[in-house]
């Protein structure tokens, strides 16, 4: 049986042709190369380091062995390497992800108990994600294009689009109570709240995807 690896998302297809298109990132068969299965890693466990001899029955590597010289990178572009190489997207993405949910229950229990506490602390909490958007934004682009060849296949389109909503309605959301901080008690309070619910199911959508990147599932 042929082994087949997208060459975007690293997906690993069996059978005796790719699939039409990769079930993880959405790419053609075009994008499929075939691989000799021995070459796929498998996780072992790391053995203890030795300081000065080498194990029994196992041979010394040969030190005058020829090595492919790395490409040095320098300045900004090591740091970007690092972002990706050290998954900054996936680990900064939990702020908002985490933050969001918590502010739009604030907000109705605000609205439900008429408690201007629990809406300054709504208020606070997307302070804090709008202060963590531009990174999360940049790293995302980031491991798009470094990552995944910066295509554009429709799971890219939707992780994007839900991304803009998720950014747009949160900035509305604050502007609007910051301009209007009675908006909970006016007859618009509904449409205020339908923001926010756009909010959570955009982030929701963008965050599914994104699991669904890493874990290939």
């Amino acid at each position: 049986m042929k082994v087949w690896q997208c060459s975007v998302c690293k997906y690993i297809h069996k059978g005796s042709t790719p699939p039409e298109k990769c079930p993880v990132c959405g790419v053609p068969a075009k994008k499929f190369k075939e691989i000799d299965e021995a070459s796929i890693p498998e996780k072992t466990p790391k053995r203890k380091k030795t300081i000065g001899k080498s194990l029994p029955g196992v041979p010394k590597q040969d030190k005058g062995r020829a090595q492919v010289p790395a490409i040095k990178e320098t300045g900004f572009e090591k740091i970007k390497s690092l972002l990706v190489r050290h998954h900054a997207h996936p680990v900064s993405v939990h702020t908002p992800n985490g933050i969001l949910p918590a502010a739009v229950i604030l907000w109705l229990m605000a609205w439900m108990f008429d408690y201007d506490l629990f809406a300054g602390a709504a208020l606070i909490n997307l302070v804090f994600v709008i202060i963590a958007l531009p990174f999360v934004v940049f790293t995302g682009i980031l491991e798009w294009k470094k990552k995944y060849n910066g295509v554009l296949t429709m799971i890219f389109k939707l992780k994007i689009l839900a991304a803009a909503l998720t950014i747009i309605s949160c900035v509305i959301s604050l502007v609007w109570y910051l301009l209007d901080p009675q908006i909970l008690t006016t007859p618009t309070a509904w449409v205020f709240f339908l923001i926010n619910i756009i909010m959570l199911a955009a982030a929701g959508i963008a965050g599914h995807i994104g699991g669904k990147l890493v874990f290939k599932d």
